[in-house]
């Protein structure tokens, strides 16, 4: 067509119609042939991958929707919810009791006392609470010994148990850092070093292994399979890896520095020692 296309043929405004009616023809017929070309291309691209053991592109179709339906949700965000909200005044513990007297002067004479009516405010206070314990001593000549009477029960050391349980509490339940942990039990006049801080964190938790230990052991034995994944992390300056293994009853957590076999088996042992079986061979 444009082999036959002159365009010095083109003198008045009926020839330039006509000219411009052959280019249109023209561009909608290429077009046509490109958006054909372009489906056999992916045709071909599919097939490609099915032999590689891939999966083609997927056939996607338009949603479609009556349109004469109303899918508008006004009416749902209009409707009001029915609240079952239950009352809290007879869970709260109350701690102290005050009473508000009224000031007799601006109460008339024949004001008759008609009893209280309770209002109970919610507060926290956070103080120090040191204790001195006064522990009795004996001495024995006949046998040269000494006797001490012991510290109560969850007493250890020079922090009480309110205070050891307090601080795990903030780092690991609520994420505040051992920087802010160190300045509130300062502001409450709490004697502390950031050492003995990190020691609360990280030392003589053999109770908190044993029920992790316990958890992983029942979490294994609930299901007959296991997920189990990895990803890269840094510990100290060393890449190291976080193993990862979960089923829908719990997901417990691993730091290893490699990802072998011999240390995903010994993931999934829960880090029992390591058995062989040796054969003949």
């Amino acid at each position: 067509m444009l082999r036959s296309f002159d365009i010095s043929a083109i003198i008045d405004l009926d020839r330039a119609r006509e000219a411009i009616g052959k280019l249109l023809n023209l561009i909608e017929g290429l077009q046509q042939e490109n958006q054909e070309l372009k489906r056999l291309n992916q045709l071909l691209r599919d097939e490609l991958r099915r032999l590689n053991g891939e999966q083609g592109k997927p056939d996607i179709k338009p949603s479609r929707k009556d349109k004469g339906k109303n899918f508008s949700s006004e009416k749902e965000r209009k409707k009001r919810k029915q609240r079952n909200k239950k009352s809290k005044k007879d869970r709260i513990k109350t701690h102290h009791k005050c009473i508000c007297k009224v000031d007799p002067d601006i109460l008339p004479e024949d004001a008759k006392f008609k009893g209280y009516q309770p209002v109970v405010v919610q507060d926290v206070i956070f103080s120090a609470s040191n204790t001195l314990f006064l522990k009795e001593k004996y001495y024995s000549p006949s046998l040269n010994k000494t006797y001490l009477a012991p510290l109560p029960p969850g007493y250890d050391g020079e922090f009480g148990p309110g205070l050891k349980a307090l601080v795990p509490k903030l780092y690991y339940g609520s994420n505040i850092t051992e920087r802010k942990i160190l300045d509130l039990l300062q502001d409450a006049d709490i004697h502390i070093s950031a050492g003995k801080l990190s020691d609360m964190l990280i030392k003589n938790h053999e109770r908190f292994h044993a029920e992790k230990d316990a958890l992983y052991e029942a979490g294994l034995n609930s299901t007959p399979w296991q997920n189990i994944d990895d990803t890269s992390m840094r510990v100290n300056a060393q890449n190291h890896f976080c193993h990862i293994v979960c089923n829908p009853f719990y997901t417990a957590y691993f730091t290893a520095p490699n990802k072998t076999r011999l240390t995903v088996l010994d993931v999934l042992k829960n880090l029992a020692p390591r058995t062989f079986l040796i054969n003949e061979e």
